[in-house]
C-alpha cells in the first residue's frame, strides 16, 4: 500500500505531491498539507487530499517518493 498526499489547486492541477509506504508519515504529511493551506486558498478551492494506491505506477510522476 502506498499513501499519496497531494495539494491540488482550484483548476485540478497537483501543486505538490509526496508518496510513502509509511502510514504514520503519510498522516503527518497530510496534516501539514492541510495546515499549510491558507483560508484564502481554501476559499478559492485548494484541497489537500490523502489517497491510497497499490502500485508506484499509480503515483504521479512529479511526486517526492519516500521509502
Amino acid at each position: 500500500m502506498i499513501w499519496v498526499n497531494e495539494q491540488i489547486d482550484p483548476s485540478g492541477l497537483i501543486y505538490s505531491c509526496i508518496a510513502t509506504c509509511n502510514e504514520e508519515e503519510a498522516q503527518d504529511c497530510h496534516k501539514s498539507f492541510q495546515q499549510n493551506l491558507t483560508q484564502q486558498q481554501k476559499s478559492a478551492g485548494w484541497v489537500a487530499r490523502l489517497r491510497k494506491v497499490n502500485s508506484w505506477d499509480e503515483v504521479p510522476v512529479n511526486s517526492l517518493k519516500l521509502n
